[in-house]
């Protein structure tokens, strides 16, 4: 019941935080989900609905890695800031997925800013 209850807080700021943020193709929103074991980030722009670039803990570079998690959540933030500097991207909206802006959230967040990103 307890966990219920945490899943139901979580979804609610979620919602509350994807009525103020929203990305467009120009400058996307960087959503993070965040697992017990895993990170994953995605570059979405919200107009049309469409995943621009997306990395995770999950991709064999990172994977091969035996690094803390919130190393690797460090990598996966440098990780999408080159995609998107690929693309030609450099600012992005910064969804935090309902999280605290803390531990391996705020990894990813500075991981990216130490790539390129603004936000």
């Amino acid at each position: 019941m307890k966990t219920d209850n945490k899943l139901v807080r979580r979804q609610k700021i979620r919602y509350s935080i994807r009525k103020k943020v929203a990305g467009t193709s120009a400058k996307p929103r960087l959503s993070v989900f965040r697992s017990n074991s895993d990170i994953y980030v995605q570059l979405i722009d919200d107009v049309t609905g469409v995943t621009i670039a997306s990395a995770s803990s999950r991709d064999k570079d990172i994977l091969a890695q035996k690094v803390t998690k919130i190393e690797k959540s460090k990598l996966v933030g440098a990780a999408i800031a080159r995609k998107a500097t690929e693309l030609g991207l450099t600012t992005v909206v910064f969804d935090r997925g309902g999280n605290l802006y803390h531990g391996r959230v705020k990894a990813v967040a500075d991981g990216a800013r130490e790539a390129g990103l603004n936000f």
